[in-house]
């Protein structure tokens, strides 16, 4: 005999399978709808139709200071004359450091340089939009924002020569800076991976509600690495105050962008990930400002990651080691040239009667003069003593460490006629 809970199980089972149950579960779904599937806006299409980046319209780039007449179209992006002055007198001082240190490279006096020429606006512009209770985590080429937030002349030059006043006692590369007390961190080479380290101390700043972000600086070659995509990803779920800023300038190294990447730039990836994102024109220096100071309310409001892609045109070599005209053309670097944004910027300011040719050739020559007497100075100072080269790696002095430097000491005192000592400090 069958018992009374087989009967009902068959009962049950049986209604599971009749047409008045599929009858039921079609009303239902239509009061309480289809189950959404999880992470993404659920629509149903029939079409076959793979999506592509010709699916959409490419982001626009944001500019207000119009091209070539420089006039600027927004009222909210309007800077004070006091200010502007600054942010031009700034890259002007950025662009004759460049001049001056990329030509004592080449003269053999230091072993490596990168310039910005053609990025000023991108680095015053973001710079002046911050504060300085923001944290810099910046790649190479960002020595306008530490200029703009007071690191001096002389402090450049020491840690290119990596002498005795270099607080990272010579042990960097040249423009590989830093500075604590301007809560800029100091520049690490390995291509991207100051992107997830600015991730973890923007997180860190929103645990601690501080109010304050982190802005990270990065070129669109470094986006082609995978410290990017966990920098972009951890930013989003994890909705951290964080800034980034990639400078888009043409070039990885010898790289053309179209050659880098597909799609619409790396703009497009912010969406994919869920960060607020937008286009600019980073060789306008009012739309960069303007953007960033946006951008830096956002973050610190709604403690969520903003992406901005600043479109540039790195008119200068990628560094000292490179030859840009092996892969691009005179004409096009020509090109690009005059749409120089200090000249821009100079245009605009003459423009409003806020500037002359005689303002201009003095800020010129007085600029070359203080950075000349800086440059002259650092020349002269003696670089740290030998021994520095086995510190700083260990709190107690390993045993095959102190062997090392004992070799070294014996080496140098029977070979010191071969090693120009006097030029370093004795202790």
């Amino acid at each position: 005999m069958i018992g009374v809970k087989e009967m009902a199980a068959q009962t049950y089972f049986k209604f599971f399978k009749s047409p008045a149950f599929k009858n039921f579960t079609r009303s239902l779904s239509s009061v309480i709808g289809e189950p959404k599937f999880i992470g993404i806006n659920t629509t149903f299409t029939d079409a076959l139709k793979f999506v592509n980046s010709e699916s959409y319209e490419p982001i626009p780039v944001y500019r207000v200071l119009s091209s070539p007449n420089c006039q600027v179209s927004q009222a909210d992006a309007q800077i004070n004359n006091d200010l502007l002055l600054r942010m031009y007198e700034s890259m002007v001082r950025l662009r004759t450091m460049d001049k001056i240190l990329y030509e004592s490279q080449r003269q053999g006096r230091i072993s490596f340089y990168m310039t910005s020429t053609g990025e000023e606006a991108l680095q015053i512009g973001s710079a002046a939009g911050l504060t300085l209770e923001d944290t810099i985590y910046a790649q190479y080429r960002e020595a306008g924002v530490l200029l703009w937030r007071g690191y001096k002349y002389s402090e450049f030059i020491n840690q290119c020569y990596g002498n005795y006043e270099d607080p990272g006692k010579g042990k960097q590369m040249p423009v590989h800076y830093g500075s604590k007390k301007l809560n800029y961190m100091t520049i690490s080479s390995p291509l991207t991976t100051q992107l997830p380290q600015a991730v973890g101390a923007a997180y860190a700043i929103k645990r601690a509600k501080k109010n304050a972000c982190v802005v990270c600086y990065f070129g669109e070659g470094a986006a082609s690495e995978g410290d990017a995509h966990a920098a972009f990803n951890f930013a989003a779920t994890l909705d951290c105050p964080i800034i980034f800023i990639c400078r888009n300038n043409g070039y990885a190294i010898s790289t053309p962008s179209p050659e880098q990447c597909r799609g619409d730039g790396i703009a497009a990836r912010g969406p994919a990930y869920g960060i607020n994102t937008i286009r600019v024109d980073g060789n306008d220096v009012f739309a960069m400002h303007h953007v960033t100071r946006v951008a830096r309310d956002f973050c610190i409001k709604e403690t969520k990651p903003v992406l901005i892609e600043a479109m540039s045109y790195r008119v200068g070599h990628h560094s000292t080691s490179d030859d840009s005209s092996a892969y691009r053309g005179k004409d096009e670097i020509n090109e690009w040239s005059k749409e120089s944004p200090i000249a821009k910027l100079r245009q605009y300011l003459q423009n409003h009667q806020l500037w002359d040719d005689e303002s201009d050739k003095k800020l010129e020559v007085s600029v070359r003069k203080e950075f000349l007497r800086e440059f002259e100075e650092a020349e002269k100072k003696l670089k740290h003593n030998w021994r520095e080269l086995f510190s700083d790696v260990y709190q107690d002095t390993p045993y095959h460490i102190k062997r090392q430097m004992a070799a070294m000491e014996r080496h140098l005192k029977e070979y010191h006629e071969h090693y120009p000592l006097k030029e370093f400090q004795t202790s």
